[in-house]
């Protein structure tokens, strides 16, 4: 892997906007530069000519191309292999099969199609995928669906079927898992929620789209003091300690020791660790 992507926050910038790339990477860990999606046909060619002229650190940059198969994607690889980008988003990943051109490069994989659902393991597997994403409005609109959620916010079967399957995949290949986006970007409060949400499920990262997300993101992945005060004092102990011992007059054991690494690693900066 080319370095490891830095924090838990990244964030989604058009790359047909490089006035918006210094204040997108002041403002999230990681910058996804977007191609795909977020750029029209007719901007397509400017976005790619942003990118080649992009100063951006390359360990804080991701790069979302157009999907295989597209008009686009050749394109897209022509520009960013002549710069130091080698982190790049996938769209509709349906394969663990990386073609060769892409062999260089760190991929993320985002799995937004049914192909893909089914092929999750598979993608996760892939020794060229570092993360796996998903996401649910591509996937409701590939199955000819309406809406990913209910008129109250909470995500439909089929969305909550891939957060999760996205999640077990990831880690079960020791990849990072990376939390879909929040679509309603004044409901601060819908975000947080979704965001201790994904923290407390094992997400090591979560997706802005708008910079008035990334602080109510960051702050749902920074411990509170006596969460990183128990956790502390639990690394502690278990330096002095064989198999299982109490802290607190609780019993700690394997997993309640994990807990307590990944608290202490987020609150050191070290989201990406896995253990």
């Amino acid at each position: 892997m080319s370095g490891e992507p830095i924090g838990p926050v990244w964030m989604f910038c058009p790359a047909d906007r490089a006035e918006r790339f210094a204040k997108a990477a002041a403002c999230a860990d990681t910058v996804i530069l977007d191609l795909e999606d977020g750029v029209g046909a007719d901007a397509k060619v400017a976005a790619r000519e942003a990118i080649r002229g992009c100063e951006l650190d390359p360990a804080r940059t991701i790069i979302r191309i157009n999907p295989l198969g597209s008009a686009h994607f050749a394109l897209d690889i022509g520009v960013i292999e002549r710069t130091p980008y080698r982190r790049l988003m996938l769209p509709k990943a349906e394969t663990g099969d990386i073609p060769s051109v892409l062999g260089g490069y760190d991929i993320v994989a985002l799995v937004e199609t049914p192909a893909g659902v089914r092929q999750l393991d598979d993608i996760a597997r892939s020794p060229t995928v570092i993360a796996v994403m998903w996401g649910a409005e591509d996937l409701v609109a590939a199955l000819g669906g309406s809406s990913s959620r209910h008129a109250n916010g909470t995500y439909r079967d089929v969305a909550k079927h891939l957060r999760s399957a996205t999640l077990l995949a990831a880690k079960a290949h020791g990849k990072l898992a990376v939390d879909g986006v929040y679509l309603d970007i004044p409901d601060l409060d819908g975000l947080a929620a979704e965001s201790v949400d994904a923290v407390a499920s094992g997400f090591d990262i979560k997706v802005a789209l708008h910079p008035t997300q990334v602080a109510v993101i960051a702050d749902a992945y920074r411990p509170e003091a006596g969460e990183l005060d128990w956790a502390r004092r639990v690394l502690a102990a278990a330096q002095h300690s064989r198999g299982v011992f109490a802290v607190d007059g609780a019993m700690v054991d394997a997993p309640i020791l994990t807990h307590a690494r990944r608290i202490a690693a987020r609150a050191d900066g070290a989201y990406t660790d896995r253990r």
